[in-house]
């Protein structure tokens, strides 16, 4: 019984060298996991607080405010040069060379920050750290959907966004522990958490030296041999199977009309073409649009603040937050988890979504209208049993919008940056996509805890706008999210282009790609 729960649950053809891809560019998504998880919780540390004069009483509660969202946006404004870097480098010496480099500039930027003597040093090793962490949102997505046979391409890319929960999960614990058996007083409250991400640095820059460099890649590269056999090793299939074959004639078909259009093979006829082709405009503004409405619906917000919006809803003591907190993350760990394996190939893409943001929406308004009516409540002084009872409700559904967003907008927003752009402008599509990504990060970030104060939106304000974005999002996704489960990768950008599929024997090869993969994998007992 539990062996046929398995094989429903890992993809038939899942075999070892997709499985080190998974543990290497689909982990990586835990890094920037690891740092919101323990930077939501150590900012809350009294040990830390301290230290950097957070709450120092010369300061003003816009200055307490924007030292606050200093600290916590740095690695995100890191991150915007860093994927620039990852797609100059990807370009310039591969894929797995850059992971392995983005590994080494991660765990430098964290001794720089661990060794921190003032807030200077602070921002500076935790910017370094997000010229390591924003490379891994450029290549992982792209990597895991350039090696991933067809049917099981939505779940290699979402292992991305859902080890990103891991790494909250693992964050918030660690923080949590440490203030459980550290001192207040003592530094080492907040440095021996953060030294769990020099361990998982260590464990991706292992892994990835069991990878194959992208076929894709290679066949940019002019070494279709070296691409066939890459792909003959992911797929534990001889290079000339069929399944192979297809996929080598549809990489081959859409870089010579590729070529044909541009002969210039330079970094910067790449930026040109994105900016100047009417079909990657539009793939632009579809990313654009989609990051904004994405990011500024809330849950990221919640993430990062977590500790003190749970302190909006009635929970008191820095270990109450701090273990509430814990749960939210294991609690968006699993609903990712769920949707990766069980969801985003099996329902598509549209449909997940739809249930993500409606789960994400439907929480959120519950919490604005609790705010809301609360902030009268206390204003008045008329605390009653039933308010109690509906600040319980509240923090329920701030389990819910984590929820939420973990099956939604977290899962989708990393397949339509892998999906979305042709090969020969793949990288660097994906890399203004995640200069958009973290762009909208560092506004999040900065802004939420000034849209807090009182003299600004107010609590009860910030989530009812929240709530409208979402909104806004749900009707974006019912009009102009494509559905691409299951079709091949060379199928799915011209989707989001709006562009209309050749019905060649290509491409209806390339849409029974899935059935002889799966077929061959079966066939040649793959994982046994």
């Amino acid at each position: 019984m539990s062996k046929s729960i398995f094989q429903n649950l890992i993809p038939q053809g899942f075999t070892w060298k997709l499985l080190f891809a998974a543990l290497c560019f689909g982990l990586s998504g835990a890094a920037r996991g690891l740092d919101e998880g323990l930077i939501a919780s150590t900012v809350a540390e009294g040990s830390f607080i301290q230290q950097f004069d957070l709450q120092g009483n010369d300061l003003s509660a816009t200055e307490k405010a924007n030292r606050l969202s200093n600290v916590t946006s740095m690695v995100h404004i890191g991150s915007l040069p860093g994927a620039v870097a990852g797609f100059i480098l990807c370009e310039c010496v591969g894929i797995l060379w850059t992971m392995r480099e983005l590994c080494l500039t991660w765990i430098i930027g964290l001794i720089i920050f661990m060794t921190s003597h003032n807030i200077g040093q602070v921002y500076a090793g935790r910017f370094v750290m997000g010229l390591g962490i924003g490379q891994a949102g450029v290549i992982a997505p792209v990597y895991l959907a350039e090696v991933a046979p067809p049917t099981m391409r939505g779940m290699m890319v979402c292992m991305y966004g859902m080890s990103e929960y891991l790494g909250i999960f693992i964050g918030y614990f660690a923080i949590w522990g440490a203030s459980i058996h550290i001192s207040n007083s003592n530094p080492a409250q907040w440095i021996v958490p953060q030294s769990v991400q020099a361990m998982w640095a260590t464990l991706l820059l292992t892994a990835s030296f069991f990878c194959e460099e992208s076929p894709r890649y290679l066949c940019k590269r002019f070494m279709p041999e070296r691409a066939c056999e890459a792909f003959a090793r992911l797929w534990n299939l001889h290079p000339m199977d069929p399944a192979i074959q297809v996929e080598m004639r549809n990489i081959r078909k859409q870089l010579e009309e590729e070529q044909s259009e541009s002969h210039n093979r330079s970094l910067m006829s790449s930026l040109k073409e994105l900016f100047t082709t009417r079909a990657n405009l539009r793939r632009i503004m579809f990313i654009v649009s989609l990051q904004f409405l994405s990011q500024w619906s809330g849950p990221n917000s919640v993430t990062t603040y977590a500790p003190e919006l749970f302190g909006l809803f009635g929970v008191a003591g820095k270990n109450e937050k701090l273990f509430v907190t814990a749960i939210f993350g294991l609690i968006k760990l699993v609903a990712a988890f769920i949707c990766a394996v069980l969801l985003i190939d099996r329902l598509g893409r549209k449909r997940t979504l739809y249930i993500g943001i409606t789960v994400q929406l439907i929480a959120l308004i519950y919490d604005s209208i609790f705010l809301t009516v609360y902030s009268k409540l206390s204003s008045s002084g008329k605390n009653s049993t039933s308010s109690l009872q509906a600040a319980v409700g509240s923090i329920v559904f701030m389990y819910f919008i984590g929820i939420g967003w973990a099956v939604g907008w977290n899962s989708i927003q990393y397949l339509v940056t892998a999906e979305i752009f042709p090969l020969r402008v793949r990288l660097c599509g994906a890399s203004l996509a995640t200069c958009i990504h973290f762009g909208n990060r560092i506004g999040t970030s900065k802004a939420t805890p000034s849209m807090l104060l009182d003299s600004a939106f107010t609590p009860a304000g910030t989530f009812w706008f929240f709530s409208g974005i979402s909104f806004l999002g749900l009707i974006f996704a019912i009009i102009w999210l494509p559905e691409t489960s299951g079709k091949g990768l060379e199928e799915t950008n011209q989707l989001y282009a709006g562009l209309p599929v050749p019905q060649s024997s290509t491409t209806s090869n390339t849409a029974s790609t899935s059935t002889t993969v799966v077929a061959s994998l079966a066939s040649s007992n793959v994982g046994n």
